[in-house]
C-alpha cells in the first residue's frame, strides 16, 4: 500500500507544471499620436487575454516633461502582433492632488459635463471645470456653462479625435473657453479634468483642409497677326532727353593767376613801346671836355 501511494504521488507531481514559465513577455505600445513607444509590459500565457487591457502611463514618461506630471492617460490593447501589443486612447484624467492644490476658499469651482463628437465620428465625453476669483452668483456659473459647451461643441467639429486629444492635453480648449469667458466674469483658471472615449473613429480616411487660394484672373494671350490684317504701326521710341548739367561755379582768380593769364606782348608793338620811352626821357647835358695835365718833362 505504501509503495502505490508513492507511485501516485510521483505521477501528480509530474502533472503539475510551473505556471510561470508557461507565460511570456508582451510589450505595450502607445498610439501613432505618441509615436508608436514602448510604455510598459505584461505577462500572459495567452495572448488573446490581452484584448481589451487599460494601461494607465503618466504623460511625464512619454515627453519627458515633468511639468506633465499630473495629466494621467488611459491606453486599450486592441491588436497583438507577434509580441507586441498595440493601444488606442481611450481618455485622459488629471491627478487629485493638482486638482484640490487649485480650489481654495472663498472661491467657486464651476463644472460640466458635454458629449462632443468630431469631425471623423467619433464621440468623447468631456468634463471640465473653472476657478472663479470670488464667489459667484448661480446665473453667472450657468452663463459660464453655457461658454463651456459652445466652445467644446465648435471646436470638436473641426478636428479629428487625435487633434482634439491633442488640444485638450496641451491645454489649448481651456484656453478657448478663458478667452470667451472674459466678457462674462474674469475666471481664474480653466481646466479639462477629465475626458473618455465613448465611439472610436467611424471614418477610417479623412481628407485634410486646404487653404482655398484667390483666383487669379487669365493672362491675355499675344496677339499675332494674321496675313490678311496688316501689322499696325507702332510708335517709335522717344530719344532719351538728357537731364541738365549742374553749372559749376567759378573760384575766384588770385593776382599771381591774373599775371599769368595776360596775353603774350607781340613784336611789333614792343618797338613803339620803348620809342616813346625814349622819347619821354630828358635828354642829358653833354660833359665839358677837362684839359690835359701837361706832362713833365
Amino acid at each position: 500500500m505504501i509503495c502505490m501511494t508513492k507511485a501516485r504521488a510521483r505521477s501528480a507531481a509530474k502533472k503539475v507544471k510551473d505556471k510561470w514559465k508557461a507565460k511570456t513577455w508582451y510589450q505595450i505600445l502607445a498610439p501613432p499620436l505618441f509615436e508608436t513607444i514602448p510604455v510598459a509590459e505584461t505577462l500572459t500565457d495567452n495572448p488573446n487575454t490581452l484584448l481589451g487591457r487599460v494601461t494607465e502611463v503618466s504623460l511625464q514618461d512619454i515627453t519627458n516633461d515633468f511639468r506633465k506630471s499630473h495629466i494621467k492617460l488611459f491606453f486599450k490593447v486592441y491588436k497583438v502582433a507577434e509580441s507586441q501589443a498595440h493601444t488606442q486612447v481611450v481618455g485622459h484624467a488629471l491627478t487629485s492632488d493638482y486638482v484640490r492644490r487649485m480650489i481654495r476658499r472663498r472661491r467657486s469651482r464651476i463644472e460640466g459635463v458635454y458629449d462632443v463628437t468630431t469631425r471623423d465620428g467619433a464621440m468623447l465625453r468631456v468634463k471640465p471645470f473653472a476657478i472663479s476669483e470670488k464667489r459667484i452668483q448661480s446665473s453667472q456659473k450657468n452663463a459660464i456653462r453655457n461658454v463651456m459647451k459652445k466652445t467644446i461643441a465648435e471646436g470638436g467639429a473641426t478636428v479629428t479625435l487625435n487633434e482634439y486629444i491633442r488640444d485638450a492635453i496641451d491645454g489649448k480648449i481651456g484656453s478657448d473657453i478663458y478667452k470667451n469667458c472674459k466678457n462674462l466674469y474674469p475666471v481664474k483658471r480653466i481646466e479639462i479634468s477629465k475626458m473618455e472615449v465613448v465611439r472610436q473613429p467611424t471614418i477610417e480616411i479623412i481628407e485634410e483642409k486646404k487653404p482655398v487660394k484667390p483666383e487669379e484672373p487669365p493672362a491675355a494671350e499675344p496677339q499675332v497677326p494674321t496675313p490678311e490684317q496688316p501689322v499696325p504701326d507702332q510708335p517709335e521710341p522717344a530719344e532719351p532727353v538728357e537731364a541738365p548739367q549742374p553749372v559749376e561755379e567759378a573760384a575766384p582768380v588770385t593776382e599771381e593767376e591774373a599775371v599769368k593769364e595776360e596775353p603774350a606782348p607781340v613784336e611789333g608793338d614792343d618797338k613803339e613801346e620803348k620809342k616813346a620811352k625814349k622819347a619821354a626821357k630828358p635828354k642829358k647835358k653833354a660833359a665839358k671836355a677837362k684839359p690835359k695835365k701837361k706832362e713833365t718833362e
